[in-house]
């Protein structure tokens, strides 16, 4: 007799647990995907695949355990078996869709029995489940479903790492406190820029099925899922935004926000021109593409316009042009001691970035006093004119006879 077999799988991270069921069945017949499928999909889908044997049955000398009622229950994993649905109609009936059923029903019995002991099968048990020292927030973690997906995900202007789960999947439990600390973290750098979603991939297999989740191959502790959605978030994300500090609010709100606010202080625009500022601000720019991933506010001023920043950052009038690196948190500052270029801004921030350089604390211990000045034009700067003197009701007669 032909034999077809509905084989249902699990994906690579559900511990490697495999349940292979064979059942007689006419040649005429054929094995029916999951619901709405039609064709195999990968990790965590249902796909049928035909085998065909000699015979019907299997000889003793075989390493394929015939299956009973007795029996079926106690056979270990993995194992492949074969049912005489003939003789034994309660393990299974004859019609293809009765076999999908029978065998999902079969492996969802296993799994409960073989996992942790939990019966999975929604997100509220996964959501009420304890874990791991993550320490990070469940609230950050957006449930994404079949109604919610494309709104938020699709059409919305954030970066999204989404999560495909499974409640009874081992290493899904594993990962869910490491998630939930990222999520959180993630949320705190981008300012909400980039958000960390799950999918429960049991209950909306239309998500699942639509995106065909692959195995996930990259770290899974908090620190490496913050990693890889900040690489997301700079590979997406246009460069910060340059600004010049033109009130106090600029200054306050760039570097409260922001880890380090990077404060260039310019040359005067009669010492540069537009030519020369354009430089020096073009230099910042590059250096804010690259170090974007930082999450840092950027910011410049021209030298004489504020002179109580200058004087809190030890810059004291000369030296233009020059740059400092401020944590408004700490009030602590650092200033660049090489030159004003890629290299030498690069080799700065670099040094920052891992705890290198010398600090100070920020002159009176808060940010000083900002003036209010007008933002630049773009063009060169113009020599202030000055007035004619009249000096025709001037005697200078009078002048002469000044007596010493």
């Amino acid at each position: 007799m032909k034999k077809r077999a509905c084989d249902v799988r699990l994906p690579r991270h559900s511990a490697g647990l495999e349940l292979h069921v064979e059942l007689p069945l006419d040649t005429s017949r054929h094995c029916l995907l999951a619901p709405n499928q039609r064709k195999p999909r990968q990790a965590g889908t249902l796909a049928c695949t035909l085998v065909l044997a000699a015979h019907g049955f299997y000889s003793s000398s075989d390493d394929v355990v015939e299956l009973n009622p007795s029996n079926f229950n106690r056979e270990g994993i993995v194992k492949v078996g074969a049912v005489d649905a003939d003789q034994h109609k309660s393990l299974g009936a004859r019609s293809s869709q009765a076999i999908v059923d029978g065998a999902m029903n079969a492996l969802r019995s296993l799994v409960k029995d073989r996992m942790s002991g939990r019966t999975g099968g929604s997100d509220q048990g996964r959501q009420s489940s304890g874990g791991g020292g993550g320490g990070g927030s469940k609230k950050d973690v957006v449930e994404l479903t079949d109604d919610n997906f494309d709104n938020l995900v699709l059409n919305g202007e954030d970066v999204w790492l989404v999560e495909f789960f499974a409640p009874w999947c081992g290493h899904c439990k594993n990962l869910e406190p490491e998630w939930a600390a990222a999520a959180t973290e993630v949320k705190e750098q981008t300012k909400g820029k980039v958000r960390l979603g799950a999918v429960d991939a049991t209950v909306h297999q239309g998500l699942a099925s639509r995106y065909g989740p692959a195995d996930y191959e990259g770290g899974r502790s908090r620190s490496d899922i913050v990693a890889r959605a900040l690489d997301l978030f700079s590979s997406n994300a246009p460069p910060p935004e340059l600004l010049e500090i033109l009130n106090e609010d600029v200054l306050k709100k760039t570097c409260e926000d922001y880890q380090l606010c990077i404060i260039s202080v310019l040359p005067h625009i009669l010492d540069t021109g537009a030519s020369g500022r354009n430089a020096y601000l073009e230099v910042m720019m590059k250096m804010a593409e690259k170090y974007k991933k930082k999450m840092w506010g950027w910011l410049w001023t021209e030298a004489g316009a504020q002179m109580e920043l200058e004087s809190a950052l030890g810059i004291g009038g000369f030296g233009y042009p020059a740059m400092a690196a401020i944590n408004a948190r700490k009030m602590k500052f650092a200033l660049l001691r090489g030159s004003f270029s890629e290299t030498g801004i690069h080799e700065f921030l670099r040094d920052l970035s891992v705890g290198r350089g010398s600090t100070a604390t920020v002159g009176g211990g808060a940010l000083p006093k900002i003036h209010a000045v007008e933002a630049w034009d773009g063009k060169d700067g113009e020599l202030p004119v000055e007035d004619d003197i009249d000096l025709s009701d001037v005697e200078l007669d009078d002048l002469e006879k000044t007596e010493l």
